[in-house]
């Protein structure tokens, strides 16, 4: 059944896809876009985990890429390389914008529902005006645990967020992760000392991405 967020009378139907591998999900994905574009389908949120993947944004360069021959998958998002695989929990709102054109404050709704899930869990994190995606700024340096990468076609996002939870994240050593050199990837079990699942957040990343894309979605 379609899921409500919480004081919104609007429809986005939520897929928990499980693990699934990269190509499948963007099958998945275009095939939604497709049918919310000809309003045959409700706007739509995506949750899920992937196998191991590097995926590369149009604007990654080629140092940016693994240097050791390891597979890319070169996609028509924003944004440059990223890692995806277990112990990240990925989620792609297809969703048509109620502001046609804002695709800056979408990514700013998606931002602030990833802050507020991480607070619930104990963890201060904050935005980057400079930088997308959610990050943990401290003493000890900038650290990104999210990032944000949308493909915008049609009135209708596509692609979306990943925020790591447990992962191995020795994978973003073979690359320059968002083509930031200069800052470390984090997670939220490394940033609170204790080990967290992806089924013990996903309900509460659910819950607020739910409401952000109310805030956005027509």
């Amino acid at each position: 059944m379609p899921l409500l967020a919480p004081t919104s009378t609007a429809v986005i139907s939520v897929t928990h896809a499980g693990v699934m591998d990269y190509q499948s999900a963007l099958d998945m994905q275009r095939k939604i876009h497709a049918d919310i574009a000809l309003h045959q389908a409700p706007n739509h949120l995506i949750l899920l985990q992937h196998n191991s993947v590097f995926t590369a944004g149009r604007r990654t360069q080629d140092f940016e890429r693994p240097t050791d021959g390891t597979p890319v998958i070169d996609v028509d998002r924003g944004g440059k390389i990223t890692w995806h695989g277990l112990g990240q929990l990925v989620g792609y709102p297809i969703v048509r914008l109620a502001k046609r054109h804002d695709v800056v404050g979408f990514v700013r709704e998606i931002e602030s529902a990833l802050i507020d899930a991480c607070a619930e869990f104990g963890l201060k994190t904050e935005r980057y005006c400079e930088r997308s995606g959610v990050w943990v700024r401290d003493e000890h340096g900038d650290r990104k645990i999210a990032a944000i990468g949308i493909r915008f076609a049609k009135g209708i996002t596509m692609h979306g967020f990943a925020i790591n939870i447990n992962p191995d994240l020795s994978w973003f050593d073979r690359i320059v992760p968002c083509g930031i050199a200069d800052v470390e990837v984090t997670s939220l079990s490394r940033e609170l000392g204790r080990d967290i699942t992806v089924q013990e957040i996903a309900p509460v990343i659910e819950h607020h991405i739910l409401l952000a894309l109310q805030r956005v979605s027509a």
